[in-house]
Parts: structure tokens; C-alpha cells; sequence
């Protein structure tokens, strides 16, 4: 989820903005969030398709006897 679109239960301002403190923390944790890792940004059907492959080229390797 993006911050950019939320709107602060405390000051009902655009959390990217950061007039409060609970919104400057919110924006904070939000951007922690979503630089945890490389797999963070994918949908979980793209995890999915990502895994099918790797287990089709993993069998694929199995078959030839690599």
C-alpha cells in the first residue's frame, strides 16, 4: 500500500504530507514497509508464477540429469 492516498485519522490530512505526528509516523513506517525486499512489490499471484517457473526449470534440470 502506498501512502500517498490515505488520509490521517488524527489531522484528516493526506498522510504524505505529515502535518501530525501520527502522521509523520504512519509515513515513516509506510516507507520502511515497502523497502523491505525484492519480493515486497509483487502480488501474490506473481510469487506464485515465479515459483511454478522455478520448479519447471528445476524439473527441467532433474529430467536431463544435470
Amino acid at each position: 500500500m502506498t501512502y500517498d492516498r490515505l488520509v490521517c485519522a488524527n489531522c484528516a490530512a493526506p498522510v504524505n504530507e505529515g502535518r501530525c505526528p501520527v502522521c509523520r509516523a504512519s509515513r515513516e513506517r509506510l516507507q520502511q514497509e515497502q523497502g523491505q525486499g525484492v519480493f515486497a512489490g509483487l502480488s501474490p499471484v506473481t510469487l506464485v508464477a515465479l515459483l511454478v517457473v522455478l520448479l519447471g526449470a528445476v524439473a527441467l534440470l532433474a529430467h536431463q540429469g544435470v
